[in-house]
């Protein structure tokens, strides 16, 4: 528990301080964090992790905090700015797709030890299905996340930050969840009662993170207001 708030929340912040640094040296620093994440979440989703009694990916955090890159983008660059990121984030994933599936295939030099093959084979190799799950699940959340926070920014009149960073972010993730947990585990066989188990057991993780990332967004909004010399909203 302590160490699942620990990681969280040092992510969260560094995720923060990198879109503030941004400011003033190039948004563009803010999108190739961006799609580092994304590449990163891919390579270390492998892992199961347990979060209270919840099973996720030990890649729950870092993928959950791209949420908050593209809301704060949203928020102080304008909407084309996040989707953008998301564009990049898209490349940065296929590219890196094909690159591991090439390093996997390759034939290792003569001197490498063959415990050490199996070893880089099992930890890089993908499921064709696991790899069309996570890029079908990614491109429709995180463009909805966009939109969605563009939406609720406009309804409620600039207003109420808080609201449209969870609006967004609270429903992406649910979407991002039940697309990618339902195209990479369900079969017929499997009975609905385990697919909404699993499917409620990584949602409630990212639901925590989600909602641990609001201050931050507050502190980014604050701090670029301060930078501009203007008040914050």
């Amino acid at each position: 528990m302590v160490e699942f708030l620990l990681w969280a929340l040092s992510t969260l912040f560094t995720v923060t301080l990198t879109v503030i640094i941004a400011e003033r040296i190039g948004i563009e620093v803010a999108i190739g964090i961006y799609a580092a994440l994304i590449v990163l979440s891919n390579l270390i989703a492998g892992k199961l992790i347990t979060v209270f009694t919840f099973v996720a990916p030990a890649a729950v955090i870092v993928y959950s905090s791209t949420f908050l890159i593209t809301d704060i983008l949203c928020e102080l660059y304008g909407k084309e700015y996040a989707r953008k990121a998301v564009i990049a984030g898209f490349f940065a994933s296929i590219l890196a797709m094909i690159s591991i599936a090439i390093a996997v295939r390759w034939e290792a030099a003569p001197f490498v030890s063959e415990e050490f093959v199996r070893a880089y084979e099992a930890v890089f190799s993908m499921t064709p299905r696991i790899i069309i799950a996570s890029i079908i699940a990614y491109i429709i959340s995180q463009t909805h996340d966009v939109y969605a926070f563009h939406f609720w920014k406009g309804v409620t009149g600039g207003k109420y930050l808080w609201l449209r960073n969870n609006a967004s972010t609270l429903v992406s993730q649910l979407i991002d969840t039940t697309i990618f947990i339902t195209l990479a585990f369900w079969n017929p066989g499997m009975p609905m009662a385990q697919l909404f188990a699993m499917i409620t057991g990584q949602y409630v993780i990212k639901m925590a993170i989600a909602l641990l990332d609001t201050p931050f967004i507050y502190a980014a909004t604050a701090t670029h207001a301060r930078l501009r010399g203007v008040e914050a909203a």
